[in-house]
């Protein structure tokens, strides 16, 4: 692990190395099996879905609280730890606290979904939740109760070793263990899963893509690499994807750029029709900030040249959907599909990416970061 000069714009504070990295895959694999890689072939027959949905907390986030709070020293772990949550890093902490026998304290943003404050306290953390109604404040708010009282704190995503968690341990996953894989497309909130891919793959020697998918209601580090400097807070918003809401940091920030990550947004009825295409079609109940990747795929597939697309299959069409399911579990009418009558005349986005991520010839891996738990 490397630290520079946070007072260089744009510089970040810490990056993720090779001891990070193996101190990461050696808990990780300690306490959790790889997850499933499914194929996708009703949508694309080179398209791969990672089911991080299928993590014991319900998303990736248990991989970098396990990886972090196994390396705090006993007198830390005695103190216990404070951190800030939308709710599935919380869940992670609480359960990582609960098998390394870490205290865990879990401030929580006042919209949180009840589903997640039941779940974080059921696996035994406390969860004390804020009048704020967005994530960075709560994590403002979470940072002063741990420094006034001297106890850590534990980010969910501006900490090497929980980005290395995270993504380093699932991507090593991805660029060791798959073949001819041509791009990665995952979510992107504060951006410590898409640090983590960029060591893993570095560290892989691979040469596969990574893009990461902002939801457009909150779009923190597409607004970083636009402006060139880390946009570390954002006003809260009404968004599916509520565990992507707020900023970004430096150090993360600067893997994205430093990596060459293309970030693109994705709006909130694509991220809805992704939810629902996930659970009519895959069987996977997909909670919004798990869902942007699959979401931007879709809505791209018309950009595709017409043998490379799936016959028969228009997901992103303009037809009703059934109603969506609330953030704590399906609700009725889900398991209707697009109507198969419909419209073909959508237009075009008015500024398509440079190159869908299916427009190579290898293999695209979605990651499905959570799914909705009960």
């Amino acid at each position: 692990m490397s630290y520079r000069d946070p007072a260089t714009p744009g510089a970040p504070v810490w990056t993720i190395g090779d001891a990070e990295l193996d101190a990461a895959i050696a808990t990780v694999a300690q306490h959790l099996l790889p997850t499933p890689l499914v194929p996708a072939s009703s949508v694309h027959p080179r398209l791969w879905l990672k089911l991080e949905t299928k993590q014991l907390t319900g998303s990736f986030k248990v991989r970098g609280a396990l990886a972090k709070l196994a390396s705090l020293p006993a007198e830390v772990r005695e103190a216990g730890i404070v951190t800030a949550s939308a709710g599935n890093h919380g869940l992670g902490v609480a359960y990582a606290g609960r098998v390394l026998g870490v205290r865990a304290r879990v401030y929580v943003p006042a919209h949180t979904p009840e589903i997640k404050k039941r779940g974080i306290a059921a696996s035994g953390a406390e969860v004390i939740v804020t009048e704020h109604e967005g994530y960075d404040a709560t994590e403002a708010h979470a940072r002063a109760i741990a420094e006034e009282e001297g106890v850590s704190f534990v980010s969910p995503y501006d900490d090497p070793l929980v980005a290395a968690g995270n993504g380093g341990t699932l991507g090593m996953e991805l660029f060791s263990g798959v073949s001819n894989l041509d791009a990665v497309v995952c979510p992107v909130g504060g951006g410590g899963l898409v640090a983590g891919l960029v060591a893993a793959r570095a560290r892989s020697g691979s040469s596969a893509r990574i893009v990461g998918v902002n939801a457009a209601a909150s779009p923190g580090m597409a607004r970083s690499l636009e402006e060139g400097r880390a946009v570390e807070t954002l006003d809260p918003v009404e968004t599916l994807a509520e565990g992507l809401e707020g900023g970004v940091c430096a150090s993360t920030f600067a893997a994205v750029r430093d990596g060459g990550v293309p970030i693109v947004t994705v709006e909130e009825d694509a991220i809805a029709k992704a939810m629902q295409f996930a659970r009519t079609q895959f069987g996977e109940v997909v909670e919004g900030s798990g869902a942007v990747g699959l979401a931007y795929v879709l809505e791209g597939l018309e950009q595709l040249p017409a043998p490379e697309r799936p016959g028969g299959l228009r997901p992103m069409s303009n037809e009703p959907l059934a109603p969506m399911p609330s953030l704590g579990g399906p609700g009725d009418g889900e398991d209707e599909a697009p109507g198969e009558e419909a419209s073909t005349e959508e237009p075009a986005p008015d500024a398509p990416p440079a190159a869908h991520p299916l427009a190579g010839s290898g293999n695209v891996v979605v990651v499905l970061t959570g799914r909705n738990v009960d």
